[in-house]
């Protein structure tokens, strides 16, 4: 069986849109709280903006090639740091709605 070697690239190209849609489906409710009219849920929104736009700048490089080569290595410990990032968000979302 012969392997069609555009369907890897392709795969991956595909994973990263994910990852790209799951963080901003995090951010658009992110921003949603940060309209509670709280300084502290606008501090938490502009973190995510922030982390939304280096997932971006991380999946643009991946999906087109572009960027030092050198700096492919470092794109998925940042994608995870952001995840984790994120998901401390919440974590405080959650901690600060108990008060």
């Amino acid at each position: 069986m012969t392997r069609d070697p555009g369907l890897q690239p392709e795969r991956t190209r595909l994973a990263w849109r994910r990852t790209l849609l799951a963080v901003t489906a995090v951010l658009v409710l992110e921003l949603r709280l940060a309209f509670a009219g709280r300084a502290f849920d606008a501090v938490l929104a502009g973190l995510a903006v922030v982390t939304w736009l280096g997932v971006l700048v991380v999946d643009w490089r991946r999906a087109t090639g572009a960027g030092p080569r050198g700096t492919q290595r470092w794109s998925i410990p940042l994608t995870a740091l952001a995840a984790a990032g994120l998901a401390l968000l919440g974590v405080l979302h959650v901690v600060r709605g108990l008060r």
